[in-house]
């Protein structure tokens, strides 16, 4: 008798594992009512098995009964998903929604050029044609590199900590790509021609024409013998191939500590043609970049000697082409990230 209580919860086990497999096995109701009458049914083999509780001591009674329910429970819980799934192959519902063959499909998302990486990829382009080759450099720069080498002293304005920012004395995020300039001429003896594309940084407000931190590219060419004229020339090259053959452009006298003449680089407006309109406030002109002849005391900053060797530079806002070319009235719309507007673009 002591061992009979063990004896039918092995019973039971045994009962359960047989279940499990006999109603796992079924694909028709014919099937699953067999399996039932001989698990569950009222001559079924789990009643045969609890008819013998009454046979046992009563100290086994209660962990054996539990076990019993415990496997007729777990039965016929497998009895109603597989009666369910029998039903629903039969019905032909597969538990998801039809397919409508009538929707139209859906377009693949794919992704675009932004129109400002746009615009720098085809101003380098149209530069190399020229001989200019691409440099980059850090953004995070001595004021040595971003100052004082490009002839702005440290007492200048732009190089105050309110207008700039700095992380460390003496170290801060480059106010133009200019710096890489430097580095180049500092690791290379002329003939240099080189373009530099890269962010910038500086304490701008963030308004429709501003941002902190924004896209330049900045052109520099060294040589003997290089003038004004090859420098208009090179100028001349980039407006038509960028804006069209019968693009005029206007150089205005300006000044830039790193550059002697310097010279202000504007084209016809696209929009009105030269005739006047509110996107070139009625002037005919648009300002595209700043420019002019390397300062010889740049030169004498990175060990050129100014006496052989002469020079241009230029430096442009491609996110401001981007606006004018597209037509974008603010620029913070190119950097907010809303993907239908930059859509419009692919």
């Amino acid at each position: 008798m002591a061992n009979e209580g063990p004896a039918l919860r092995q019973r039971l086990e045994e009962i359960r594992r047989r279940g499990v497999e006999a109603f796992g096995a079924v694909s028709t109701r014919e099937e699953l009512e067999a399996a039932r009458v001989e698990f569950l049914g009222r001559s079924g083999l789990v009643s045969e098995a609890m008819s013998r509780l009454r046979g046992l001591p009563a100290e086994e009674r209660p962990e054996t009964g539990q076990a019993g329910n415990r496997v007729k429970r777990e039965l016929e819980s497998l009895l109603e998903a597989r009666l369910s799934e029998i039903s629903a192959a039969e019905s032909g519902d597969t538990g998801t929604a039809p397919t409508d063959l009538t929707l139209p499909g859906r377009r693949r998302w794919t992704g675009s050029v932004h129109p400002v990486t746009r615009v720098i990829d085809e101003v380098c382009e149209i530069f190399r044609e020229i001989g200019f080759t691409i440099a980059a450099g850090p953004e995070i720069e001595s004021d040595w590199h971003n100052f004082t080498a490009l002839n702005i002293p440290l007492d200048h304005p732009a190089a105050d900590m309110h207008d700039t920012f700095y992380v460390d004395d003496g170290v801060l995020l480059r106010t133009h790509t200019s710096p890489v300039q430097v580095r180049v001429m500092l690791e290379h003896e002329p003939p240099v021609r080189v373009l530099v594309p890269g962010l910038a940084f500086r304490r701008d407000p963030w308004d429709a024409s501003h941002a902190p931190a924004f896209e330049q590219i900045e052109g520099l060419a060294v040589d003997e013998g290089i003038d004004f004229v090859e420098f208009r020339a090179a100028i001349d090259f980039f407006v038509h191939s960028f804006f069209g053959p019968g693009t005029r452009t206007r150089f205005r006298p300006s000044y830039f500590p790193f550059t002697e003449p310097s010279a202000e680089v504007d084209v016809t407006c696209f929009l009105c043609d030269g005739s006047g309109c509110a996107t070139c406030k009625n002037t005919g002109w648009v300002e595209i970049m700043g420019s002019g002849m390397v300062n010889p005391a740049v030169f004498e900053s990175v060990g050129y000697d100014p006496e052989r060797f002469t020079g241009y530079a230029f430096g442009m806002g491609p996110a401001r082409i981007a606006m004018l070319r597209y037509r974008i009235p603010d620029i913070r719309m190119l950097y907010e990230g809303d993907i239908a507007f930059l859509g419009q673009f692919a």
